[in-house]
């Protein structure tokens, strides 16, 4: 065999491996360690079980095998055979399995000592995929306590090893350089425009880099539908001796094999999703155009819904790419993003145990009989709020029960080959379902076709069939074996369903009610927005099945749907829907609106005028209305207020009488003052006195009447109130109804003085004091002296201490 720059290091590999039935093993793309450490591991005869290799890809595990088989001279199925969903090549020989990775969590599940398996392969586990992350956690744990024989190897092209080394207890680090020819890497000379269309700019640069380099170009795009606009854009543009080879996931099997296989003749042009990242090997690339962005799924844990996202490349991803360009020669990395740009990409991709849909997780979890994550050892915990709404997932489809433990359902569909809901949806519906099921997990075969599902099953069922746009055959093709396949596993339909019927089994959440208006919107059942293209041929359903939304966290662009009638949605949630009171404040109308209505979720099915609500019912949602609309302050109510928080400042044990103490305990003093109180006129007229009185019990409020008085006793007998909302309580008076007085008036236990505003005979202020008698011997001579030039008809004695208090003027002689 050719030799790699693996075989370096897989003598310290089998050596650690004897040693210490562990290791991480580093290695860079085109490396070798894919095809070789499988077979150095049983040329080693490290062990007499099965070796057991994970790849991410079913493109990747088939193509892995086919090149070990071919190194032994062996057809695929021999010693080295692959298990990909719905297709296995293995046999009673095979020592070598090459699997995807859903299907080591399968073996675990089913048969926790894996019998007859000596060691597990995590191959590109920088990648960081659910279920990779799911299956060492497993695999580990089967280690631990079963199977301390159980060889285990985690291979990384960029993953920090050291993580991943310390998880496994220490395992040994064996890391191979690799080799690979010099890369020239070429940036745009400035960032590309807003607005620039991505297909059409990655069309242009490879134009560029076929006509200044030599030998076959990979080009680095999102998805599939940028490699067709792509590959459209490059119609007429090429050397006629230039070969486009699309590769993405759904493509068939022969195409794929097109585009990694050498071309027999002329230049290859490979379009490729980041499959071609790793663990393929695309034989004469030479030439990397590099779009610089990666689709990923994100999952919301709020809207209860995963969307594809296209972000920018991080430097791990791009530096992966770049080194495609080296495998068999020196090459070049024309890269669509500027050398300055190249400084803000993030370091890593985000796991996907971070950000993904956390419902097959927390089912495999509860089947393996975990309380939670925390009970794995998991490289990085999954987030708590995803992973608390896929629990709640699984019990409303009857997965888990109330304690949180998997009941006989959940494991049914843990056995079953399908998302959660989807295999719900298959063991309540039996095999009717099964196409839809298969559909579902599938790429929509008619994109851009709108959303009516009945087009996709028509299609599915009449390859004849009549469509709005060309359908996908592949993903008919592989939708429709699918779908056998999950007959044959389905029990008996219990009685003919619509397609609508079936699709709320799988998203209760998810059902449809068309709001009022002319727009086609519509409010989910689990709370959520939706709408519909206008002119979409559902626009005009009342109800509907939201299959596949956009995931917009204001309103989800509904992408596929089917129709459903209200007895429809009965028939299978029948249990679900209940007439519920509501007695609700309404900010709209500022007043308490209250109605009945039959409901599911969030949809109001029903709605009916409930006109004799209890009193307390509506008091206690009027409580909502003081909250938005604030407390209605009289001038009696603002003083008594502050004489109390006064008080309670000076220590005083008194309630809370501050704004956010009065708001926090509504329920406890203002809810029993609100009978008849149901909109915002009627809240302005409430007199809050009661209510605020009512707060002190008898002694407290005559502490309060002592200590702090609503007002001051004049001389002359009369009351003037208190100020207490100012800095200092104040009061403002006569000066001459003062005459008489020696001792400044203080309220409060800390006999705290008034400030007093000793006005005109016109009623002007004349002076502002807090030591009366300081003003009398100090600044009452000079306000005296002015004032009796002014107001000579009133009395100015020059003692005022020793004089009467008057309000009145000296009669005319």
């Amino acid at each position: 065999m050719t030799q790699l720059p693996i075989d370096a290091v897989l003598p310290d590999l089998t050596a650690a491996l004897a040693r210490a039935g562990r290791a991480v093993l580093q290695a860079p793309p085109g490396a070798g360690k894919t095809t070789r450490v499988p077979l150095a591991m049983l040329e080693a005869g490290l062990t007499g079980g099965r070796i057991v290799m994970l790849e991410p890809r079913r493109l990747a595990a088939r193509a892995a095998a086919e090149r070990m088989a071919e190194a032994l001279g062996e057809p695929v199925g021999q010693t080295v055979g692959y298990r990909i969903r719905g297709e296995a090549r293995v046999g009673r020989a095979t020592r070598i399995e090459v699997v995807t990775e859903g299907i080591l969590t399968r073996m675990i599940q089913s048969d926790p000592g894996l019998e007859g398996i000596g060691a597990i392969l995590f191959d590109e586990f920088h990648e960081r995929s659910l279920t990779a992350d799911l299956g060492l956690a497993l695999a580990w744990e089967v280690r631990s306590a079963l199977r301390e024989d159980l060889i285990l190897v985690v291979m990384s092209a960029t993953l920090d090893a050291e993580p991943v080394a310390a998880l496994m207890e220490d395992a040994p680090v064996v890391s191979s350089e690799g080799r690979s020819f010099p890369v020239t890497t070429r940036w745009l000379p400035r960032p590309l425009p807003k607005g620039t269309r991505l297909p059409a700019a990655t069309a242009d640069l490879v134009v560029e880099a076929a006509a200044e380099t030599e030998g076959g170009l990979l080009v680095f795009l999102p998805g599939e539908g940028e490699i067709r606009r792509c590959a459209a854009a490059l119609e007429g543009r090429l050397p006629e001796d230039c070969l486009i080879r699309p590769l993405y996931g759904a493509l068939p099997f022969a195409e794929q094999r097109a585009a990694i296989l050498p071309a027999r003749e002329g230049r290859k042009v490979v379009l490729a999703t980041s499959i071609a990242e790793t663990s393929l090997t695309i034989e004469d690339v030479r030439v990397v155009v590099d779009a610089g962005r990666a689709r990923r799924s994100r999952f919301d844990p709020n809207s209860g819904m995963a969307r594809l996202v296209t972000e920018r490349v991080t430097r791990a991803e791009a530096d992966q790419r770049r080194g495609r360009a080296g495998r068999v020669a020196e090459g070049v990395c024309y890269r669509l993003w500027s050398k300055g740009e190249d400084g803000a990409l993030a370091a890593y991709p985000p796991a996907e145990i971070e950000a993904g849909d956390l419902a097959g997780l927390a089912l495999e979890l509860a089947a393996w009989g975990a309380s939670g994550p925390g009970d794995l050892a998991f490289l990085t915990p999954p987030n708590p709020g995803a992973f608390a709404e896929a629990r709640a997932l699984l019990a409303g489809l009857g997965a888990l029960d109330a304690a949180g433990r998997i009941t006989g359902h959940g494991r049914a569909l843990a056995a079953l080959p399908l998302h959660p809901r989807l295999g719900h949806m298959l063991l309540a519906a039996g095999r009717q379902a099964a196409p839809l099921a298969a559909l579902l997990s599938e790429r929509d075969p008619l994109r851009g076709a709108g959303a009516d599902l009945a087009l996709r099953l028509r299609c599915l069922s009449d390859p004849k069939a009549q469509t709005p746009v060309p359908p996908d055959r592949g993903a008919l093709a592989r939708i429709r074996a699918e779908a056998k396949r999950l007959a044959g596993r389905a029990p008996g339909a219990p009685r003919p369903m619509s397609p609508g019927e079936m699709a709320a089994l799988a998203y209760p959440d998810r059902v449809g009610l068309r709001r009022r208006g002319a727009a086609p919107r519509f409010v989910l059942s689990g709370g959520k927005g939706a709408v519909l293209d206008e002119a979409d041929p559902l626009a005009g359903q009342r109800l509907i099945v939201a299959l596949d939304l956009d995931g917009d966290a204001r309103e989800a662009k509904v992408r596929l749907a089917a129709p459903l009638s209200e007895a429809e949605l009965r028939a299978v949630h029948g249990a679900a829907i209940a007439w519920t009171d509501i007695c609700e404040w309404s900010r709209r109308e500022a007043r308490v609106t209250t109605r009945r209505q039959e409901r599911f979720g969030a949809l109001a099915l029903d709605d009916r005028s409930w006109p004799d609500p209890p009193p307390e019912t509506v008091a206690r949602a009027m409580l909502e209305g003081v909250r938005a609309l604030g407390l209605p302050w009289s001038d009696a109510a603002r003083r008594f207020r502050a004489r109390v928080e006064l008080l309670r400042a000076e220590g005083a044990g008194l309630p809370d009488f501050s704004d956010a103490g009065l708001m926090a305990g509504l329920e406890d003093w203002l809810l029993p003052h609100l009978g008849g109180v149901r909109s915002a006129e009627e809240l302005k007229r409430l007199d809050l006195m009661p209510a605020l009185t009512a707060r002190l019990d008898w002694e407290a409020r005559q502490s309060v009447d002592r200590l702090a008085p609503p007002a001051f006793e004049t001389p002359l007998g009369r009351k003037i109130p208190i100020d207490y909302g100012t800095e200092a309580p104040g009061i403002e008076l006569r000066l001459q109804e003062l005459f008489g007085v020696t001792e400044h008036p203080t309220v409060g236990p800390k006999r705290l003085p008034l400030r007093i505003t000793l006005l005109s005979p016109a009623g002007r202020p004349v002076q502002v004091t807090m030591d009366l008698p300081g003003f009398w011997a100090t600044s009452y001579a000079d306000v005296r002296k002015d004032m009796r030039g002014r107001y000579p008809r009133h009395p100015w004695p020059e003692d005022p201490t020793a004089a009467a208090p008057t309000l009145r003027a000296k009669r005319r002689s």
